[in-house]
């Protein structure tokens, strides 16, 4: 594989880390700046809803620019967003970096991802696309964490010096390694773009992403005052617990993705399930310290079990022309969940029951994304069974 894959997947790495290290950093956050958990929560919503906006239309401005240039473009907003937020004195300018950097997300994995494939045969494309996203999968398995320690143990501005250098890291590989694009991507269409992104089974797609992937970080956006003041671990055990998280990633991803490539629909309703029974079953676990960590683990196998075969449904229904904004918008529909995850677990610990019943008011979410599922998948049996089915007649 070309040496290029790893400077991509050096980014990647970088982006992971800096989206998902706040988590273990809340309390730390909070104290610093003087606000609540519930709104140093919001510093996720916040990156989250930058990925949203700045996904679909930083790829409509780089569609037809020189990958290369377009990928060093947006490591520099990387660094510059997260020295902002190493600097940043106070809450409302440290959301402001975060929603800067947040900008680059979605559009770095889809170029990335295009010019990965670029680089290799037709044959190993798919192999080269995971190599980058490997990146994504090493930042929760040992970013984060490490991330997580250093920012208790030197202040959480360190930690985000630290991402700084991580992408100025990244930025001299990509120079150095990424061979230069003399063939800009060709100028889509945007507008059959849209109405194939637009048609019924797409969007509710979307909404099975959102509502799924809410799940998960109504609860794991505030999993560090979960762990510490429900479940009674010390400060120290976040980090080693966020690895355990790591590691069921990994293994859930892998596992969602085999059993999508077989059988999409069953992988989609089964991971949901999982997903919620998991949740549910931490209302309970989370006072004891092993089942803790066990179910910490759990959430992050099933949740990330869901990526798959939400990625795989979602471009299944997106015919011909949609393919490449749904990839885009899907992302976006990952990234919407987060907020609205984080935004609903910060309603449930300031105004609601507080920190001990949010896994149970997290596990309706995936409830609610099997409804939805459940729906489209009637909906396309109903369609198929039309006097004249077609894969081009998508319903609408």
């Amino acid at each position: 594989m070309p040496l290029a894959l790893y400077a991509l997947a050096a980014g990647a790495f970088g982006i992971g880390v800096t989206e998902f290290v706040i988590m273990g950093l809340l309390l730390e956050v909070g104290r610093d700046l003087g606000v609540s958990v519930a709104a140093a929560g919001m510093l996720i919503s916040g990156y989250a809803l930058g990925v949203v906006a700045g996904a679909p239309v930083l790829s409509v401005l780089s569609a037809n620019m020189n990958r290369k240039h377009v990928l060093i473009g947006l490591m520099a907003i990387f660094i510059i967003g997260n020295a902002a937020c190493a600097m940043a004195p106070t809450y409302s300018l440290l959301m402001a970096a975060r929603i800067l950097t947040a900008l680059t997300h979605g559009t770095y994995f889809g170029v990335g991802s295009v010019f990965a494939a670029s680089l290799v045969g037709r044959e190993r494309q798919a192999s080269a696309i995971a190599i980058m996203f490997t990146g994504l999968t090493l930042a929760n398995i040992l970013g984060v964490p490490a991330g997580t320690w250093i920012g208790q143990q030197f202040g959480w501005r360190t930690t985000f010096w630290a991402v700084t250098g991580i992408g100025m890291l990244a930025f001299a590989v990509l120079i150095l390694l990424v061979p230069s694009d003399t063939s800009p991507a060709r100028r889509a269409d945007w507008k059959a773009d849209l109405k194939a992104a637009s048609r019924t089974p797409v969007l509710l797609g979307f909404l099975t992403t959102v509502l799924g992937f809410a799940g998960v970080f109504a609860l794991y956006t505030y999993i560090a005052p979960l762990l510490t003041q429900v479940g009674g671990f010390a400060d120290s055990a976040v980090s080693p617990i966020l690895l355990v998280f790591g590691l069921g990633l990994v293994g859930g991803n892998l596992l969602g993705g085999r059993l999508a490539d077989t059988r999409l629909k069953t992988a989609l309703v089964g991971s949901m399930g999982a997903l919620s029974i998991v949740l549910a079953a931490m209302t309970l676990g989370i006072e004891n310290r092993i089942a803790a960590i066990a179910l910490t683990g759990l959430l992050g196998a099933a949740g990330f079990a869901t990526v798959p075969p939400l990625q795989s449904w979602v471009l299944s229904k997106a015919i011909g022309a949609g393919e490449s904004l749904a990839a885009s918008l899907n992302i976006a529909a990952f990234n919407l969940g987060n907020a609205l995850g984080a935004w609903t677990g910060g309603v449930v610990i300031a105004q609601g029951p507080g920190l001990k019943a949010l896994p149970l008011a997290a596990a309706g979410f995936p409830v609610l994304a099997i409804m939805i599922a459940l729906g489209a998948f009637r909906l396309e049996r109903r369609h198929t069974r039309s006097p004249h089915p077609s894969r081009h007649t998508a319903l609408r």
